[in-house]
């Protein structure tokens, strides 16, 4: 009875720390799995509007004014350049994203004139 209590007691404890580390496993192999390379609307938006900002800049583009980068940077999402703080220019609706003010697009991504992000709505 005695040997028979000592084997159970051990096979229990072999389960318990089978399962846990099973489940370790599991938890530690779903961080692993994730792919990197899909990232949120809003991560690639504002990514790609960052980018827009540099080649334009690269191009010798004067961004002073404000302008709008992209009227669709990724669907539903706009690129414009502003102030921080806004300036006056900011609000000309001439440099703003046309598609975001005719209601094309529902989302935009704000860069400073130095392609700074400044935020995402």
């Amino acid at each position: 009875m005695g040997i028979l209590f000592i084997i159970l007691h051990y096979d229990l404890l072999f389960m318990k720390r089978f399962i846990l580390s099973l489940l370790l496993v599991v938890v530690l192999m779903s961080g692993c799995t994730r792919d990197e390379s899909i990232e949120t609307d809003v991560e690639r938006a504002k990514l790609l509007c960052i980018q827009e900002c540099q080649k334009a800049l690269g191009e010798g583009r004067d961004l002073s004014n404000g302008p709008c980068l992209s009227d669709e940077i990724i669907e539903d999402w706009v690129c414009d350049v502003v102030h921080s703080p806004r300036e006056d220019v900011d609000d000309d609706p001439a440099n703003q994203c046309e598609a975001f003010r005719k209601g094309r697009a529902h989302h935009f991504v704000e860069v400073d004139p130095e392609c700074n992000f400044i935020k995402a709505y």
